[in-house]
């Protein structure tokens, strides 16, 4: 199974039968049940294989979208061609697409027949299923306000391809997940420095068996037992395979009753002038904001500031418009000036990759030109 590459190079992750059988098993128990699933993400992703695997273990056929854009009207479309009165209904979406069914305005076509002339028919249609995986990304605050709004049934997932998907649900882990913080080392298998930030481990029977043909980065990202070769939190305890994140969170309560809160990547600290700054944090102010669909921050090198933080918004069609000057002063009162970005691309919608997460590489190569 290939990474989206969302961060990066993509990798190809060894997913064997047991750990997706695994995976099934763990989120039918979480969500309730077992039945037919809607296939709206493709199977070249974790979060399609996963879908493809619960049919699987449920002994049902999902039913996939039309080939295409995702739009309102083909998500109806697929909708009204599942089985009707068989039981539990499921899907899994990235947030984008959830944002597209919610709010009319919230991309291109928005304002087609295929756009906002389908969105009361969409809620309709999300209403029908029993659950509602939402992963990928960070969910906006007014997409899950919507949502409930609505009386949608959402999961709010944290996972990735080397965990089979989703291994964390609405923050606590699936059964026989385990979560720690281990503090990074001085270098990854990438290149990249990172001294002293504790990063996410998970451990379960879910966990890949490392990347294909990539015995370096294997060693530095996969394990199983204690070992680990760095400086950990609480031992993991079970034995099982674990997969070291890129990213840092909480992680409260013991084993069995754990919670779990991801605040950010290792990455998303942004150095500029000497100031550290979170990506994470500037993207959920401007999210917050009026005329606001969706935003990304991040950084690329400057001669005077070292890091020069960058903001792109998809402002959409909405109303009111987005307001930059706004902008600039919620992000100044609420972080400081440090993290006011100084450069910004206002756009229609993000670009997205074919899984409908936001593609990073592609902002930030149009900022450094």
């Amino acid at each position: 199974m290939r990474t989206s590459g969302s961060t990066g190079t993509p990798k190809q992750t060894l997913l064997t039968r047991e750990a997706l059988a695994a995976s099934a098993a763990a989120t039918a128990s979480r969500i309730g049940g077992e039945g037919q699933w809607l296939l709206a993400v493709g199977l070249h992703y974790v979060a399609g294989l996963a879908v493809l695997s619960r049919s699987i273990a449920a002994g049902t056929t999902p039913v996939p979208l039309a080939p295409g854009p995702f739009k309102p009207q083909s998500f109806v479309e697929a909708v009204d061609r599942m089985e009707r009165g068989t039981g539990f209904r499921a899907l899994s979406l990235v947030p984008t697409m959830l944002s597209r069914l919610l709010v009319p305005d919230a991309g291109p076509g928005a304002s087609s027949p295929s756009g906002a002339g389908f969105a009361g028919a969409a809620v309709d249609a999300l209403r029908t299923f029993d659950a509602i995986l939402i992963g990928g990304a960070r969910l906006p605050d007014r997409v899950r306000e919507a949502a409930a709004d609505a009386g949608l049934r959402i999961h709010l997932t944290y996972g990735m391809s080397e965990t089979c998907g989703g291994c964390v649900y609405d923050g606590v882990p699936l059964d026989g997940v385990t979560a720690d913080l281990v503090t990074d080392p001085d270098a990854d298998a990438d290149g990249g420095v990172h001294p002293g930030v504790p990063r996410l481990r998970l451990s379960g029977p879910m966990v890949a068996a490392g990347y294909f043909d990539d015995a370096e980065r294997t060693a530095a990202y996969f394990g199983a037992g204690p070992g680990t070769g760095l400086s950990a939190g609480p031992d993991t305890g079970t034995g099982a395979r674990w997969f070291l994140t890129e990213d840092t969170g909480t992680v409260e309560g013991p084993p069995g009753r754990q919670h779990l809160t991801v605040t950010g990547r290792v990455d998303d600290v942004i150095n500029t002038g000497g100031v550290k700054v979170s990506a994470a944090r500037v993207q959920q102010v401007l999210e917050s904001l009026p005329g606001v669909q969706a935003a990304f921050v991040g950084a690329v090198r400057d001669d005077e500031w070292g890091q020069r933080v960058c903001a792109a918004v998809a402002a959409g069609r909405s109303h009111p418009p987005f307001d930059q000057a706004a902008a600039r002063e919620a992000i100044r009162a609420q972080l400081g000036p440090a993290a006011v970005p100084k450069q910004w691309l206002v756009l229609e919608a993000l670009p997205l990759l074919p899984n409908g997460k936001t593609d990073r590489q592609a902002l930030l190569n149009r900022f450094s030109t």
